[in-house]
This record gives structure tokens, sequence and C-alpha cells, in this order.
């Protein structure tokens, strides 16, 4: 057992405690707040003018996929043979001793939503992992936690002007989501057909019919049917954006918007359809013509339009600069406990894993991190991080 004491906690659910002490186990967080009772033995660690906050969260990255060192080599996270591949795995490209990883938790950050890219329209699935281990199955938070599928240039440059194949245009973008969905209800209705005339055949005394053939793509799709798992759409132009929440409201479907660059633009709109945005990358280049009107100020509008926002890096900049994406936020017009919400309760609300991470309540896993001051000071340093109660980090 361990317990920070004498120390700042700024929680999103419990808000800024001062002089309080943070008790936990090998696994959980047991206790917080002022007056907290310490059993003997217990490990004493003095949080005396420093500041403890839940673990960062990134909702959106492609870390373990993408490895520059390694050039061609390292570039596991688009396969762009064709463009829906709905079936791929993205951990089955994870490497655990990619060196950005290692970026992850000087940054204050426990946890991370990673996959696929957007070079295809249907790209494959994400999943949510902790950043300490040497084998991806026993990081996983989550997997799979989301679809990822991609509307605007990434698609149209690469099947189109690259391949000269489907899709060429937005609309021919659209057009494969919808046959996607489409051709999954099929497959739903094809099973549903199957079991029916199992149950017709038993009831006769024949012999059953023919068992419908599994398909691994339509597998996966289904579960976003059923809103087993989160549609996360790469989507930056505002129109592009409204296209995506006009297909998922088509189909039903829980969906999360990516990038959301333009939601500015459409921050009313976004926000009456009560879909969430895990905004970025921000702190960036302008790598191509959908990307323009990057800026904290999407942030800042979509939070106050009230829609549920998370911040990202899109595994840029690197992972250790994450703090600097809530201190522009602040710098923006978001409120302190504004931008805590964006990168710990948001992002886990949005993965739909706010029942282990993302603030420092009691039962949740100890993601915990210590810092030498407001997190939100540009000076402020990670001290120590602990990962399910663990030491994963520190500074010495």
């Amino acid at each position: 057992m361990r317990a920070i004491t004498n120390t700042t906690i700024f929680c999103p659910e419990q808000g800024l405690i001062d002089s309080g002490t943070v008790l936990f186990d090998e696994q959980k967080i047991q206790a917080v707040g002022k007056d907290i009772p310490i059993p003997e033995g217990t490990e004493i660690i003095d949080g005396t003018n420093k500041y403890v906050v839940p673990g960062f969260i990134d909702a959106h990255t492609h870390q373990g996929l993408f490895d520059g060192t390694r050039g061609w080599a390292g570039m596991d996270g688009n396969e762009m043979t064709e463009a829906i591949t709905p079936q791929m795995r993205g951990l089955d490209s994870f490497n655990p001793f990619d060196p950005a990883l290692k970026e992850i938790l000087p940054g204050g950050v426990t946890c991370i939503n990673t996959g696929p890219g957007s070079g295809n329209v249907v790209s494959g699935q994400t999943f949510v992992i902790k950043p300490v281990g040497t084998i991806v199955d026993d990081m996983i938070v989550l997997a799979p936690a989301g679809l990822k599928v991609a509307l605007g240039e990434n698609p149209k440059r690469v099947h189109g002007v690259d391949n000269k194949r489907m899709p060429m245009t937005r609309m021919g973008v659209a057009a494969l989501l919808r046959k996607t969905f489409t051709d999954a209800n099929n497959y739903i209705k094809e099973k549903e057909m199957y079991e029916k005339k199992v149950i017709e055949s038993q009831a006769k005394g024949l012999a059953s019919p023919n068992l419908p053939k599994k398909d691994l793509n339509m597998e996966i799709v289904v579960k976003v049917l059923k809103k087993e798992i989160p549609l996360h759409a790469h989507c930056h132009r505002a129109d592009d954006i409204a296209t995506i929440i006009r297909i998922a409201e088509e189909f039903k479907l829980y969906l999360v918007l990516i990038h959301c660059t333009q939601g500015h633009k459409i921050a009313d709109y976004i926000a009456s359809k009560g879909v969430p945005a895990v905004v970025g990358p921000t702190i960036i280049d302008v790598p191509k013509p959908e990307m323009d009107e990057r800026g904290f100020k999407t942030v800042v509008k979509l939070v106050k339009a009230g829609v549920k926002v998370a911040l990202q890096t899109d595994t840029l900049p690197p992972m250790n600069f994450f703090h600097l994406l809530p201190m522009y936020a602040i710098k923006e017009g978001l409120t302190r406990e504004e931008a805590l919400k964006c990168v710990t309760i948001n992002p886990a609300e949005i993965l739909r894993i706010q029942d282990r991470v993302g603030s420092l309540s009691p039962g949740k896993d100890a993601d915990i991190v210590i810092w030498s001051g407001d997190p939100f000071e540009f000076y402020s340093k990670v001290e120590k991080v602990f990962v399910n109660g663990k030491e994963a980090y520190s500074i010495e």
C-alpha cells in the first residue's frame, strides 16, 4: 500500500483538494481526500508542493504501428491494398518496442487508443493499451475499442489518385461506407434466416441447413451496427463531419468524430447531435488542405457549445509534450477544469473505459501522476508515474 500525502490533488470529479492524500495498492485507488486514515505499514510519499492528477489519456494515436526509425519496414498502420479492410486488427501490427512508446509516460499519459491509419475508407480496429509491458496482449485495456473509418483527402488520394480505383471523390467514400453497412445488415439477416430454418428443420425432424460462411470483415462491422463498439471517423472538413453524422444516423451507430478540425464552423450542429469529438493534431504544420484551419479555437468552440471533447496527438507532436495540449486550450479560452476533463474523464467516457480510468476515484485503476507543480504550468515536470499502482516512471 502507498499513500501520497500533503499534496494538491487535481481531479475532474473531486475537483481541487489542498493538503490531500491519495491511498492506493498495487492495482486500485483505495481512498482520496483530506484526513484519510493510513494503514500501518503503508509507504508514504511526501507530496508537499506537488500536484497529483489522474494519468492523461490520448484518445487517438498510432503509437506502435508507425516506427519512423525503420523507414518502410516500420510502417505497419495502413493496409492500403484495398479500400475496405475492417478485419485488420491494429494490435497485430503493434510493436511494444517502438521507440515512441518511451515518450508516453514522461508526458503524464498512462493510456492510449492506438490503431490503423486513415489510408482506407475502412481501415480496421483500434485498441486501448497502457504503455507498460513487452507483450501487447498484456497491455490491452480494451480491444477492439473502435472501427476506424476515414473521409476526405486521405482515402481519395490513396485509392483514387494513386491507384485509379474507387473512391476518387467524397461521394465515392460515402457510397462505400453505406455499402459496407448495408452488406453487414444483410449478413445479419442471413444469419437470422439460417437460425429460423434450423428451428423449422428441427421441428420437422429434417437435417439442418448448411451453416453460412463466416466473414471476418462483416463480423466486426456487425459489432458496430449493434453498437457494441463505436465508429471512429477520421474527418477534418465541416462537410465531411456532416456526412459521417448523416451516415451514422441512417444506420443508428455510436459515432466518435476523430480530428474534427473544422468543427468550430458547425459546433452547434455537432452538439445538437450528441456526438463526441477527439480533436487534433493541433501542434503541427499544415500537411494538406483540409487541415488549414487547425487550431485550439476549435476545442474551445466545441466545448462551449456542449460537445464532449477529448484532446489527441495523432502521434504528432511527441507524447512527452502532451501536456502542452490542455495548456494551449486554456490559453485559447478553456478553464483549467474543462481542459483537465479533455485529457482525463472525457476520453475515458468516449472510449467507454471510464469504469477503470479517467479520474482518481476509489475502485479505479491506480494510474496516478505526480507533477512537480501545477501540470498546466510550463515549467512543471512529471516526477513519478504509477500504472496499476506500480511505479512505471521516475524522473530520478
